[in-house]
């Protein structure tokens, strides 16, 4: 069994294609109870899936039989095709992928901030955990990928108690209120419109109200969360069918909404423009897919910037963490070193099941048979014969086995495992068939 893992980030892959990628909740939900419908909906030789879709990246992370023919990169780029409906030659050259120790390598430096376009930045826990739980609702990951999530997951809150490396923590939506400021100045008296009371809303607010500003509106689908979100940071709220008036009203807006679409067009800005003339409008979309569309940019004094430009756009705070990389990176090997031995270690686990289930099918069988010669025989004897066969195969597995395990450790788990089986004579390792179900008739 193999870890494999293909990605796109905002390292290799413009926003323009990744908003194309991303997952919604729904189709997340879809693509992942298709992958558990064993019955032909995903290859035979993957196994367990786990998708961590954010704003900067798209993940997928499966196990993969050992296979001679089969390419597991190959077949998991055709699901993911066959469940976004864009063509592989479209984004093949913008992906990364990784197998065995480097995917696990990969998803601790990514739960820890390490692979983050703001170094530290600590939602990416968070979303890590979430795509773990989301696959587990569905019933599409078992041990090795629950134990790999695991990890990770545990590596990012060591990161973040054992070192700096999140110390004074940026995120999106804090840069993106620095890049307002560096394009209309101090921040104090302007009029700020947020769209999307969702985390990275909420945080665009927190990161408002630390800067003094005094004059935020929120617009949001839900007026419950609207409101909540108001009453909290004393803000105003707006419905969605007040927006177009809430944009008459602003100098800078932060949209961050889950969207599948644009949300502001030009026709919309044309029309909100020609009733404040002079006045410059000023947008940080950090949605991904956008929330604004780019030919709005045409539009005389309406500033668009994505969350693409932010990542230019990063100040000299990040420095100060940078020093913490080296702490992070060797918390990162330790947790990755013992996940490797334990992945190692179960790979002969079935063989040794395999053998001490033989072993006990023998001594039953014997027992049986020496004691239908012996009806008359004391209850208490009877005991004790089968203690001491017990005590027999266990006496003679037990060195096998510590032995075998101990060799899976250093690496050579296929090669005695085989042999195991052939000393034995037990029967070859059927495929795995993971712990997924089938679908529903």
């Amino acid at each position: 069994m193999t870890i494999v893992c293909i990605g796109l980030s905002h390292r290799t892959t413009p926003i323009e294609l990744r908003e194309r990628l991303s997952f919604s909740d729904a189709t997340l939900r879809a693509a992942l109870a298709r992958f558990g419908c064993v019955q032909g909906a995903r290859p035979s030789h993957l196994s367990e899936l786990v998708v961590l879709s954010t704003c900067n990246r798209l993940e997928l992370y499966a196990c993969a039989s050992h296979s001679p023919v089969d390419d597991p990169f190959h077949s998991l780029l055709d699901f993911l095709v066959e469940v976004q409906g864009v063509r592989l030659a479209e984004f093949e050259r913008h992906l990364y992928r990784h197998i065995g120790v480097e995917a696990t390598r990969h998803l601790c430096r990514v739960a820890s901030g390490l692979d983050s376009m703001i170094l530290g930045e600590p939602q990416v826990l968070g979303q890590v955990t979430e795509a773990y739980e989301r696959a587990l609702g569905q019933h599409v990951v078992g041990r090795v990928l629950s134990a790999l999530f695991r990890t990770a997951i545990r590596a990012g809150k060591r990161a973040r108690t054992e070192t700096a490396i999140s110390r004074n923590p940026a995120s999106a939506s804090s840069v993106a209120i620095r890049l307002a400021e560096q394009v209309v100045g101090k921040l104090v008296d302007r009029q700020v419109l947020v769209i999307g009371a969702g985390e990275m809303g909420e945080l665009a607010v927190e990161a408002l109200r630390v800067r003094g500003v005094r004059h935020i509106a929120i617009v949001n689908r839900t007026q419950q969360r609207t409101t909540e979100l108001a009453t909290r940071w004393g803000g105003q709220a707006y419905g969605f069918e007040q927006m177009a008036g809430a944009l008459v009203q602003a100098d800078i807006v932060i949209t961050s909404t889950g969207a599948p679409q644009t949300i502001i067009g030009p026709a919309l800005l044309r029309d909100v423009m020609a009733q404040r003339p002079q006045r410059p409008l000023v947008f940080i979309d950090i949605a991904v897919p956008r929330n604004v569309d780019p030919a709005v940019k045409e539009i005389p004094d309406v500033h668009v910037f994505d969350i693409d430009d932010l990542h230019s756009r990063l100040d000299g705070s990040i420095a100060e963490r940078q020093s913490e990389i080296p702490l992070v990176e060797a918390i990162v090997e330790q947790e990755v070193a013992d996940f490797e031995a334990w992945l190692r270690g179960i790979e002969v686990m079935p063989v040794i099941a395999d053998l001490r289930q033989k072993a006990e099918a023998i001594r039953q069988s014997e027992i049986e048979r020496t004691l239908r010669y012996l009806p008359d025989l004391d209850p208490q004897i009877r005991e004790h014969i089968q203690h001491l066969s017990r005590s027999l195969v266990n006496k003679l597995l037990h060195e096998p086995t510590l032995r075998l395990r101990a060799e899976a450790g250093n690496g050579h788990a296929a090669e005695y495992a085989e042999t195991m089986r052939f000393l034995f004579g037990l029967t070859p390792e059927s495929p795995s068939s993971t712990t997924l179900s089938d679908c529903p008739q």
